[in-house]
């Protein structure tokens, strides 16, 4: 009985002493929701989302004044986006240990992954470099890998470190190029691990600059429509408000 009892007590006494810091917190909250008024230059709504230029150290992502980077394109460190070249929506370019390159007229296309590490194990350079009329598409993977001038990468494609894809080569989709591998010239190649399929014809040869100038086209089309993010506009809502000027 006196065990119960001394039970009971406990339990009273700590009720008895939790109740006071319940209504003291809640009235506190209560008071601090009162006196909270918002600053009238705070921004309302906001539909940038996320950052798409991320400086790291020294770096700063660089984008040429005729390139298309989509609005939810994600470029950090050191970057290079050159003339006529676009990186379309969701990509992701980290350039935190080593230098990334997107050369003339080449397209990044969706979603897709590209980094360098600091160094490479096979003696070759370790930065990314895309050059010049080269498709990249969507949902790939690179990695301190080259590809050179006037090149096809299929959508989800994986391109591990040192690997090199030499001049008018084409790589078809789901195509996995091993750390150090070297795809010959004019050559198409598939598979995981790649392997070579066939040697390309002078035409297809012709045709493949002719994809990423059409990809360039159509990314003009979308520059055209894409306004950059900002808050400028409710500056200039305001001063047509204090004129008097409907908006």
């Amino acid at each position: 009985m006196a065990i119960s009892l001394a039970r009971f007590s406990r339990k009273a006494l700590a009720s008895a002493l939790s109740a006071p810091s319940h209504v003291v917190s809640r009235s506190f909250a209560t008071e601090s929701a009162k006196n909270f008024r918002p600053s009238p230059d705070r921004v309302k709504w906001d539909y940038r989302g996320q950052r798409k230029i991320i400086p790291l150290g020294p770096w700063v992502p660089k984008i040429a004044v005729d390139a298309y980077v989509a609005p939810n394109v994600v470029l950090a460190g050191q970057v290079t986006i050159s003339d006529g070249a676009s990186v379309w929506n969701g990509a992701v370019l980290r350039g935190d240990l080593n230098k990334i390159t997107i050369g003339f007229c080449s397209n990044v296309q969706e979603r897709c992954v590209i980094h360098a590490a600091s160094s490479s194990p096979t003696g070759l350079p370790a930065e990314t470099s895309v050059e010049r009329f080269v498709t990249v598409g969507g949902y790939c993977l690179l990695r301190s890998s080259t590809i050179e001038p006037e090149c096809i990468i299929g959508q989800h494609s994986i391109l591990m470190e040192g690997s090199l894809v030499e001049t008018h080569s084409i790589l078809e989709a789901g195509s996995v190029v091993p750390p150090g591998r070297r795809i010959p010239t004019g050559e198409l190649w598939a598979g995981n691990p790649a392997r070579f399929v066939r040697t390309l014809t002078h035409e297809e040869t012709l045709e493949i600059p002719k994809l990423a100038v059409a990809i360039n086209d159509l990314s003009k089309e979308h520059f055209s429509e894409f306004l950059p993010y900002s808050t400028a506009y409710l500056e200039v809502e305001k001063f047509k408000k204090s004129l008097g000027i409907t908006i």
